[in-house]
């Protein structure tokens, strides 16, 4: 694998094969459909969420972080900027170093079910997966999918086998089977072997299905860290 410091990009060994253009085609129109609906109907009750946020903690409502998008025919991986309504305080970044011999669990991948770096309305938020509601605008611009494996990020990626990169042949998503099977009670290891079962079987009444289970869960907080 070679890395590209002055773009961020990645190339890798595994080239993915990028046919059916049809599903693609109606996936993505779907996509633009949906993220603008969502965006419009959210706007108001997203306004009064991040005054919330930001009246319990400082800093900016609106979290951004890097990510890594769907690989290309040549094996290279461009990163984005992918948006979450922010559920920890403005140091979680600079703290999570500290906290990396916490980790519950195996893998690439970071997760602690009692982080003490997220708030009090973050707990609420991430248990009902709405501080990912502003990736809709991802969505919308075509950087992620409704439906998709997640898209991780940079520092997880040298920690990647051959194998693992076959989840990043597709565009990355907002929900997935890994959300709708667990979530935080899988292992990395069990979320990419989710995301390759989605990837042989994926369809639009597939993700349709998908995208019903996620509502409920938004609902229930089944699985959340």
């Amino acid at each position: 694998m070679v890395y590209a410091a002055a773009s961020g990009t990645f190339r890798t060994p595994f080239r993915p094969e990028l046919g059916r253009v049809g599903y693609r085609v109606v996936k993505r129109a779907f996509d633009v459909v949906f993220s603008g609906a969502v965006i419009a109907v959210a706007a108001v009750p997203s306004a009064l969420l991040c005054l919330a946020i930001r009246l319990e903690s400082p800093g900016n409502p609106i979290y951004s972080q890097i990510r890594m998008g769907r690989l290309d025919r040549d094996g290279t991986l461009h990163p984005f900027r992918m948006y979450k309504f922010r559920s920890m305080y403005a140091d979680a970044d600079e703290r999570l170093e500290g906290l990396l011999d916490k980790n519950e669990v195996e893998g690439a991948m970071f997760k602690m079910r009692d982080d003490p770096r997220v708030t009090r309305i973050g707990r609420f938020i991430r248990r009902h997966s709405i501080d990912e509601f502003p990736q809709f605008v991802n969505v919308f611009l075509g950087q992620m999918s409704v439906v998709g494996p997640r898209p991780p990020l940079p520092r997880e990626i040298p920690e990647y086998s051959e194998g693992d990169f076959r989840r990043l042949a597709v565009k990355p998503g907002l929900t997935g089977p890994w959300q709708v099977s667990g979530r935080s009670d899988l292992s990395f290891s069990e979320m990419v072997e989710l995301d390759l079962g989605y990837i042989e079987r994926r369809g639009f009444l597939y993700d349709l299905y998908l995208i019903a289970r996620t509502i409920k869960i938004v609902f229930t907080g089944e699985g959340a860290a």
